[in-house]
């Protein structure tokens, strides 16, 4: 599903150049589910947007499902990451003036992937999914944190993508809640969906199929 090749990434910065990866070979099979561990700074956010196609690699390879997306131009890459990947982010990036519901219609409206009289629809069938369906017409701010990032995974489910990244999803949330999200991403790989995620969590060994260790931008281990 997966494969980077010999993938470093550079930044330029006033103090110079920082390699937040070098020579990153890794390999990741369709409906794993795979977590991604290491200290802040190691390149685990890196390492998730270079598979999303958010970032582009200074050198190697990076093909998910069969197509070389380190090829694509900008609009292709956002085309094709609409339809194949759903992204979770650590703070939700819910839009605030816009209802639950209405957020996980939104790639729903760019990609234009269902008709537009079975978004609302299916938006809502997402949150019943999550265990949020009964905040659909409520402003993300008016749930609790955990409850957004139910309505965050939600959103990153609405087009379908075989492919679900999440960088560090339970970081701001309580140990019970945080267990709940896991157990989420967990039935997301049970239906056939590959799941990645980056986190600090310590029991993420109890729910994935895969450890992979990043240090100071370079793989540690990967079983």
């Amino acid at each position: 599903m997966i494969s980077l090749h010999q993938v470093s990434k550079k930044y330029e910065t006033p103090a110079g150049v920082f390699s937040a990866l070098s020579n990153f070979d890794l390999e990741i099979n369709a409906g794993e589910f795979v977590g991604v561990v290491g200290k802040s700074g190691s390149g685990k956010s890196t390492l998730l947007n270079m598979i999303a196609g958010i970032d582009r690699p200074s050198s190697g390879t990076v093909s998910v499902a069969g197509t070389p997306i380190h090829e694509f131009t900008e609009n292709q890459l956002a085309a094709w990451r609409g339809r194949n990947v759903g992204f979770v982010f650590q703070f939700f990036q819910l839009l605030p003036t816009l209802t639950v519901a209405e957020n996980v219609m939104l790639p729903m409206d760019f990609g234009k992937t269902f008709p537009l009289r079975e978004r609302r629809k299916r938006a809502v069938a997402l949150l019943e999914q999550v265990g949020v369906g009964r905040h659909a017409d409520k402003l993300p701010a008016t749930l609790s944190g955990g409850e957004q990032q139910r309505v965050a995974i939600a959103r990153a489910l609405a087009n379908e993508p075989p492919l679900v990244l999440a960088d560090e999803p339970t970081g701001n949330l309580d140990t019970t809640t945080a267990a709940d999200i896991l157990a989420l991403f967990r039935n997301l790989a049970s239906q056939g969906r590959t799941v990645v995620i980056a986190t600090h969590e310590a029991d993420i060994a109890r729910v994935i199929d895969r450890r992979i260790e990043i240090s100071d931008g370079s793989l540690v281990s990967s079983p």
